[in-house]
């Protein structure tokens, strides 16, 4: 299907110009001219007339090698769930053992603290979950309550009142701003008649299409069984029995009496599952660990870059390093990490790393999963946090993003790495907003990944913050030693650079931690402190 419809699209774009009779008249005359054969060489003519086709139509030069993030992108958006499937709920034994179909929702909240406008932000991000989710927002209901009520979330009278909502509207699912029990799942969807999520089950469905590596997999797979476990229920074929060890059977002494019903089978082997799934994140954590090590023993800048879902990360990442990471205007777009490496003004690498994001009320089961990526945050020189200059409360992203580094580093009783805050996407920001933020954080940056504004200003201050204590060296290394020779381009600025006869002469800043590696190869003097 995607052939044909590539191959539509360009007969489409070449149907019309000044040739295009004198082509359609030639290849008619050589159709004509091949008389019987063309029934047997019906295939070769079409792949000369698709190679004519694409020989016709030259892609842009910017556009002949896509990035990898661009053909990321064309990937996830060319799948589309199906539209018009009815989950009216006539059989509940199928509750929990369907897939998630998110066509068209109702959003349904409980207001329990907070302000109004707070209030309606939650909201707004609920519905920007079900939409990257891949569904359509058909309306949305807030209730003011103290509490959630213990029953069914919202209380039955609000519950009667979405039912009739879902019957005018036609939704076919319902989705909760918050984390349900098992027992209000059951509750609520008695009353409203089809299927029934929670905030939850809704972030670990986007993690799950968005996962791509092998370790992401892993850890969402993980994340998904951990939360599904104490919510399967039973009825009907689920709670029949095993066939025991009764009379007549192979079961002997010992074995007799009633079996494990399918629901006790299904939570045996979910367990079981998740305990292999334990042991490969394990096993993968060790080999993140192992290359991490690697990192820290070079003397190169790390940057870790956190934020908010959807707060511009991935751009920022691009217009400091020029690479190519995929760039989505979706929530939780892009889950694992990427490492990219870059170069100061000065001429010193830096290496900047990528990391999932983060959002309110973050599920447990995710920040447990993605405890071995979110290492990546305490072990980093620099965290640049970026904040969404755009968003309605971005002091609320900031406080969100926060909380849940802390608790990573609190568990790993590691330090606090030095935080600088950039404020992005202050092109489609408020000005008054944006006065506010600098008023609220003085050292702060604004920036603007999609037009550049800002970049170069943030990479002149990275080479402030990032100013290691340095030493000048006048050195002659030998030509075996050429890993040091190395070693000095990257970490350090050449002022001078010659060869001679015994080896490479260079005079140039290092990091003292290099420089005392250099102390023996010192020409004249000893090494001199800067």
């Amino acid at each position: 299907m995607k052939q044909n419809l590539t191959e539509q699209n360009l007969t489409g774009q070449h149907s019309s110009g000044p040739d295009t009779a004198e082509r359609t008249t030639a290849e008619s005359a050589a159709a004509q001219d091949s008389g019987a054969e063309q029934s047997s060489s019906w295939t070769r003519q079409e792949s000369d007339a698709w190679s004519r086709r694409l020989a016709r139509s030259p892609l842009p030069a910017d556009e002949s090698s896509p990035s990898a993030g661009d053909m990321q992108l064309e990937e996830r958006t060319a799948l589309r769930r199906v539209a018009g499937l009815s989950t009216e709920l006539e059989d509940v034994t199928e509750v929990e053992y369907r897939q998630l179909r998110l066509e068209r929702v109702v959003l349904v909240g409980v207001w329990t603290s907070g302000t109004a406008a707070q209030a309606e932000s939650s909201m707004a991000e609920l519905a920007a979950l079900a939409e990257t989710a891949g569904s359509e927002v058909l309306e949305a209901l807030v209730q003011r309550r103290d509490k959630p009520d213990a029953a069914t979330y919202i209380g039955s009278g609000k519950a009667k009142e979405v039912r009739d909502v879902v019957v005018a509207t036609g939704a076919d699912t319902v989705v909760c701003d918050g984390e349900l029990t098992p027992a209000q799942l059951n509750a609520l969807e008695k009353v409203v008649k089809v299927k029934v999520i929670d905030r939850t089950a809704l972030i670990l469905d986007i993690f799950a299409q968005h996962a791509t590596s092998r370790e992401g997999k892993a850890q969402v797979a993980f994340a998904q069984m951990e939360y599904m476990l104490p919510r399967l229920r039973g009825w009907g074929e689920s709670m029949s029995r095993q066939a025991g060890g009764r009379a007549g059977s192979n079961g002997g002494v010992g074995l007799r009496g009633p079996g494990e019903t399918k629901i006790e089978t299904d939570r045996r082997r979910i367990r079981e599952r998740m305990a292999k799934l334990r042991r490969e994140i394990k096993g993968m954590k060790q080999a993140r660990d192992t290359k991490r090590e690697r990192r820290l023993e070079s003397t190169v800048p790390s940057i870790a870059i956190v934020g908010y879902t959807n707060a511009g990360k991935s751009s920022v990442l691009n217009a400091l390093t020029g690479s190519g990471v995929l760039v989505q205007n979706a929530l939780f777009a892009t889950l694992d990490p990427t490492s990219r490496r870059s170069t100061l003004e000065d001429g010193r690498a830096i290496v900047l790393t990528d990391t999932v994001g983060f959002v309110r009320h973050l599920p447990t089961q995710l920040v447990e999963a993605f405890r071995s990526t979110l290492e990546e945050v305490t072990d980093a020189d620099l965290l640049l946090h970026v904040v969404d200059g755009s968003d309605p409360l971005p002091v609320d992203q900031i406080a969100a993003v926060r909380e849940v580094i802390m608790d990573v580093v609190k568990e790993r009783e590691s330090k606090m790495p030095p935080e600088l805050i950039v404020v992005n996407k202050i092109d489609t920001a408020d000005p008054v907003q944006l006065t506010q933020l600098r008023g609220l954080f003085p050292g702060a940056r604004f920036v603007s990944a999609r037009t550049g504004e800002g970049i170069e200003e943030l990479r002149d201050h990275l080479g402030e913050i990032l100013a290691w204590p340095e030493a000048q060296v006048d050195v002659l290394v030998p030509y075996t030693r050429g890993d040091l020779v190395a070693r000095i381009h990257t970490e350090g600025r050449i002022t001078h650079s010659s060869h001679e006869a015994d080896g490479t002469r260079v005079e140039a800043r290092v990091p003292t931690a290099l420089a005392s590696v250099l102390a023996e190869f010192a020409v004249g003097a000893a090494v001199a402190p800067a």
